[in-house]
């Protein structure tokens, strides 16, 4: 098939541009003769919470990308149809996740084109009103098919789009290098060899539970051992209340506290050292942490929301407790001690492989191939 793929990537960060990415990689090798629309800026400067959403090791620059979207100009948008609409392709592919992105989408999917799929990262905002579910109502009903990461995310849009095709392959880890071992990332971080080391990393946003987390931490006995690493760039003032949080609660002994964006290359040192990644959330549709995690090696401790029970399986390759419960994350750190998590360990490492980046575009190639038959 001749995709046209629109969304972001090189020189852009995030979870969305290193997705696009890899799937316009895997589409490729798969014989598919691809266009890459990507931006030439992500979002307006109010809305993006970080100083810069550049980090050229993010993903890698692709020969088929083109830098032409500018979902904060209209003025813009004219041009980049034409341009997606002159190179012919059999099939469109974009992703959605933000609000911020919808004019543009509204306008690409307007008029006579080729049938569109949309990846849906998202349903709707994180936190969506009113008025940001309607905007990604009124992208994903142009679509001819819905594409995401969970069935049970899939159910959710079959239910709410009835008519559209759908499909679903949960997201595959992203390419982050080889580990160090742990003693020398431990060594290099200055992490005690005897802790045992739980890591928190990501954007840090409300819906992600950091604050639970912490309540957990200042829970568990002294001499537990555990230390929790929080690292990834604060939302809003989310920064200044993590920090607090830790002083009130008397746990500077057991936090260590990186926020900041962690850029790609330090995040191998991270998981290296580490022997759970949490994901405390309260609520959401899945996460890129989780695959990445366990395509690592490392086990993760995760809330059951959206698709994460579908990725971590319970006494496997992680663990999992009901979102939003304190008393459920502190009893999972009560409960991993070192043995455990060696099998969790064990378990990640053997389960290396079970979500690949092929798999993922063959299932979205037959989801597309179904646009063109109606």
């Amino acid at each position: 098939m001749r995709l046209a793929v629109f969304g972001s990537g090189h020189p852009y960060r995030g979870g969305v541009a290193r997705t696009t990415t890899e799937m316009v990689r895997a589409l490729e090798a798969r014989g598919h003769e691809v266009r890459f629309f990507t931006p030439r800026r992500q979002y307006p400067v109010w809305l993006f919470p970080g100083r810069d959403d550049h980090d050229p090791d993010a993903c890698p620059s692709l020969d088929c990308a083109q830098r032409i979207l500018d979902p904060v100009n209209p003025l813009s948008w004219s041009r980049s149809r034409r341009l997606a609409l002159a190179a012919e392709a059999d099939a469109w592919i974009l992703p959605y996740w933000t609000w911020a992105w919808s004019g543009l989408w509204r306008f690409l999917l307007s008029g006579e084109r080729p049938p569109a799929t949309a990846v849906v990262h998202n349903p709707a905002d994180h936190d969506a009103r009113r008025i940001q579910r309607l905007a990604a109502g009124s992208v994903l009903r142009r679509c001819q098919a819905l594409f995401t990461h969970a069935r049970v995310l899939e159910s959710g849009l079959a239910e709410t789009y009835p008519g559209l095709a759908t499909a679903s392959h949960p997201m595959p880890p992203s390419v982050i290098g080889s580990l160090p071992l742990q003693p020398e990332a431990r060594v290099t971080l200055g992490v005690a060899e005897d802790r045992r080391v739980a890591l928190f990393v990501g954007l840090i946003r409300p819906y992600k539970g950091v604050d639970l987390l912490l309540e957990a931490v200042a829970r568990l006995p002294a001499e537990s051992g555990w230390l929790v690493i929080i690292a990834g760039e604060p939302w809003g003032d989310q920064g200044r209340r993590v920090e607090e949080q830790v002083r009130r609660l008397g746990i500077e002994d057991r936090v260590r506290l990186k926020l900041e964006w962690i850029p790609e290359a330090e995040v191998p040192q991270l998981l290296a050292a580490s022997d759970i990644v949490v994901l405390p959330y309260r609520s959401g549709s899945q996460s890129a942490v989780a695959p990445m995690a366990l395509g690592a090696g490392v086990p993760v401790l995760s809330t059951t929301v959206g698709g994460l029970p579908e990725v971590v399986r319970h006494g496997i390759d992680g663990w999992l407790v009901e979102p939003g419960s304190i008393e459920a994350l502190a009893g999972a750190f009560d409960e991993l001690d070192p043995a455990r998590l060696a099998t969790l360990a064990q378990g990640a490492r053997e389960a290396r492989g079970r979500f690949t980046w092929d798999g993922y575009a063959k299932v979205l190639e037959s989801l597309v191939a179904l646009t063109l038959r109606d």
